[in-house]
């Protein structure tokens, strides 16, 4: 598989659960993606800092534990102060890495709140906390769904490195050949920084449209059509979608990837299973 003494930075992403039993399922996942020995574990914060409490919580619960963790963090319709305030905890409790997002206003909240762009953000917490953060931004190989077009979608992207990003995650995509274009496309601008491609699992195929369709991924046509096909037998759509992400991830890595972040969706197996497939256990 490529290169074998090139170096991986394998990163798995939660999002913070909402009941004990989501708690107690999402650190057993943990213990098991430990095998993967990835960089670190990001923790997502919901529309507006709508589950900022449980993202805190899960985060210095991960890193008691002795994780490397990765809060996101948006201003969504919070104000610097909420922010400073995080920013100065999570230095406090040796924290070393942020996923700065723009982020998105709670529904009905769309008039209540400035929009402030990931690449503010990032300048924000560079201003605030120099150089203590590593900072991951997004990054969208098949555009963002409110861009105008591609060539300013990586000229935003561009902003937040020059704001003092230092490396990107990507929404997930099914198609390689996207995130290669969009490497070049990144190059061209002046893009130095790596990117990192993000994996998503196939568990459900219909929660998976649905998401994409918000989130502006581009599930292939012919993709749809066999996931269609295997409705209903999840013996053989759990098989054929494990392998399938596993053949996706070789390619990218093949193709000169830097390593992979997974959308792990607070599960262990389909991971692992994906990871064992591309070769990385």
């Amino acid at each position: 598989m490529g290169n074998p003494t090139r170096a991986l930075r394998l990163s798995c992403e939660y999002f913070p659960p909402k009941t004990e039993d989501g708690r107690l399922k999402l650190l057993a996942a943990h213990d098991r993606l430990q095998a993967l020995k990835p960089e670190f574990f990001s923790v997502t914060y919901g529309a507006g800092g709508s589950t900022r409490t449980n993202t805190r919580d899960m985060v210095l619960e991960l890193k008691r534990r002795g994780s490397c963790v990765a809060p996101h963090l948006s201003f969504g319709g919070d104000d610097e102060g909420l922010v400073l305030e995080l920013l100065q905890l999570y230095r406090d409790k040796g924290i070393r890495r942020l996923v700065a997002l723009r982020g998105d206003m709670p529904s009905g909240m769309g008039g209540m709140s400035h929009m402030v762009y990931a690449a503010e953000l990032v300048a924000f917490v560079r201003k605030h906390t120099g150089d203590h953060f590593t900072i991951e931004v997004a990054a969208y190989p098949e555009m963002h769904p409110q861009a105008r077009d591609m060539a300013s979608d990586v000229r935003f992207l561009k902003r937040k490195f020059d704001a003092g990003a230092d490396s990107g995650l990507t929404q997930f995509f099914y198609n390689a050949d996207a995130y290669f274009w969009f490497m070049d496309a990144c190059r061209a601008e002046g893009i130095t920084q790596p990117v990192y491609p993000g994996i998503m699992p196939i568990l459900n195929y219909q929660n998976l449209a649905r998401f994409a369709r918000n989130c502006g991924a581009e599930i292939p046509r012919w993709l749809h059509y066999r996931l269609e096909s295997l409705e209903g037998d999840a013996t053989g759509t759990r098989e054929f979608a494990e392998e399938f992400v596993a053949s996706l991830c070789r390619r990218l890595l093949d193709g000169g990837a830097p390593g992979l972040h997974f959308y792990t969706m607070n599960q262990a197996e389909p991971t692992l299973a994906i990871a064992r497939g591309a070769g990385l256990l």
